[in-house]
């Protein structure tokens, strides 16, 4: 009876200490739970952030099954007939089956010649029309290899007339010369490589992610030798010589009066045996559509300062990361404006912990970007595009925030709580998120940029990583053209061929000329071509 006594009293006593560590298990349990279904996400679920919201008007189309069976005499037999029309099709669609393509595209005809006009009885037949199908055939990578044959020249000698006394010879009298006509303009001096292979290296590379390792397996495979080493110096001096073109968008990005910025990272550079240095690419997006990617081994502010420096004066559009809003605090001229969808993102992260209340903010979220669906579809610029999101997305920015000072104060949710620390990003930049209110050139999102720098994850799946920081620097220079280029609708291989043979005849003073934007509307109807292509 003591015993037990002792035990009670001690569990009495020790009754606060217990709860207080079962709440706090429970606690950890319920985050562990949450680590552990976010790392499964990221590895198993669905990449895309789209929330699908049925109407409310929408009945449910697993709704309970009738019990009720149907009278027998109530049941009707109905027939019909159902049409034939051809499916309507696009207006440059060349078949009925929806086979579309460009001028540029090659055309090979095959003629079908029947049975009947080849047998005794041809002559019986008559052909009154010509059926026109088309098929879309592809060919395996192929290489070609060009024969320049240059004739070499000997100058004639004009025939002396004939006299009753030989003159002597002059020694100042020229020899006949040899004369052998240049080559073609090439872009590299006594290279074997066409223009044709240069561009292709490049396009399918860091276009289409594919390593140099599989261009030169391709190569072997169609019975050309080259050294995988002479592939990569190909790529390096091209790209080499397309460095002023991307320092002359960069000139003209600066100018803009909104950017967006990022930063994705890269491997580059070996750092010790079995390890690569950390690198970063600061995508940096202009007004005019134009992105150009620079690169870093820091992903510090000093980056940030050395890329816009003490001269740029307007708004910065970025994600919630500290270096931005740490150069801004320094940067009297420069407004920060951060991404809605950064913010919306670490809610669907919270969405587990209370569905319901979460659900109340994605919504507002997602009426604020049906007004910008409007302003898009009314075409509203300038003021007009201000006054109307002053008018529709302003009250809705204000129900979220008020939405987040309701939630705050919730008696249940913990600073180590995620939905708490989604509260608190959104609320900490609460000025940074309605600087779009105030000014139309701003987006709500960066998400124009996070397309744009999608090939660089990409590739880095492929060709895994730089071998050095200068090879870095080169995918950041190449891709900045390459990206850029899909921005304005332009062919990247076509621009490529024209620029790697216009570059050494253009104009240094008119370098900006090259850029993809105005190298569109100076030279994009008439490009210089491959001698393969002419």
């Amino acid at each position: 009876m003591i015993s037990q006594a002792i035990s009670v009293d001690s569990i009495d006593s020790n009754r606060e200490e217990l709860v207080e560590e079962v709440t706090d298990l429970r606690l950890e349990n319920r985050q562990l739970k949450e680590r552990v279904a976010w790392f499964e996400k990221q590895l198993f679920g669905s990449k895309s952030e789209k929330r699908h919201v049925a109407p409310p008007e929408q009945t449910s189309l697993l709704g309970s099954p009738t019990t009720t069976p149907p009278d027998e005499s109530d049941q009707q037999t109905i027939t019909y007939q159902r049409g034939k029309a051809k499916k309507r099709r696009p207006e440059d669609c060349a078949t009925d089956a929806g086979l579309r393509f460009t001028d540029e595209v090659p055309i090979e005809v095959i003629k079908v010649t029947p049975p009947e006009l080849e047998g005794e009885q041809a002559d019986q037949y008559e052909v009154i029309d010509t059926q026109v199908r088309h098929k879309l055939a592809q060919r395996p990578a192929s290489y070609v290899v060009l024969q320049y044959e240059i004739p070499i020249l000997k100058r004639r000698v004009p025939k002396e007339e004939p006299s009753t006394q030989a003159a002597p010879t002059s020694p100042t009298t020229p020899a006949p010369q040899l004369i052998t006509p240049i080559m073609p303009d090439q872009v590299f001096e006594n290279s074997i490589a066409d223009v044709s292979v240069l561009s292709g290296l490049l396009v399918d590379k860091f276009c289409y992610h594919l390593p140099l390792y599989r261009q030169h397996q391709r190569l072997s495979q169609s019975g050309v030798t080259v050294a995988r080493s002479t592939l990569t110096n190909w790529c390096q001096r091209s790209i080499e010589l397309l460095r002023p073109i991307v320092e002359a968008q960069l000139r003209h990005v600066l100018q803009s009066k909104v950017l967006a910025m990022d930063e994705t990272p890269i491997k580059a550079g070996r750092q010790h045996k079995g390890k690569m240095k950390q690198g970063y690419f600061w995508p940096v997006y202009g007004e005019a559509d134009e992105i150009v990617f620079t690169y870093s081994d820091s992903r510090g502010r000093r980056q940030i300062e050395a890329l816009l420096g003490q001269s740029f004066e307007g708004t910065i559009l970025t994600d919630g990361y500290a270096a931005y809003a740490r150069y801004v605090k320094q940067t009297e001229p420069v407004t920060h404006a951060q991404c809605w969808i950064h913010c919306r993102r670490h809610l669907i992260d919270a969405r587990a912990r209370d569905p319901v209340v979460v659900d109340q903010a994605l919504d507002l979220i997602g009426q604020l970007y049906q007004v910008e669906s409007q302003i898009r579809d009314q075409e509203l610029e300038n003021e007009k595009k201000r006054d109307y999101r002053l008018t529709h997305s302003k009250p809705l920015v204000d129900q979220f925030f008020q939405w987040c000072e309701e939630q705050i104060h919730r008696p249940d949710l913990t600073p180590s709580d995620s939905l708490m620390k989604a509260i608190r990003y959104a609320m900490n930049r609460e000025a940074e998120l309605r600087v779009f209110l105030e000014n139309p050139d701003v987006q709500p999102d960066t998400n124009h940029l996070e397309r744009s720098i999608r090939p660089i994850p990409m590739g880095r799946k492929n060709w895994l990583f730089c071998w050095t920081e200068l090879g870095a620097e080169h995918v950041g220079l190449i891709q900045s053209l390459i990206s850029t280029c899909k921005l304005h609708r332009i062919n990247p291989y076509t621009y490529l061929t024209d620029v790697l043979q216009r570059i050494s005849q253009h104009p240094a003073s008119r370098i900006e000329e090259l850029t993809p934007g105005v190298w569109k509307t100076r030279f994009a109807e008439n490009p210089m071509r491959s001698p393969l292509q002419t």
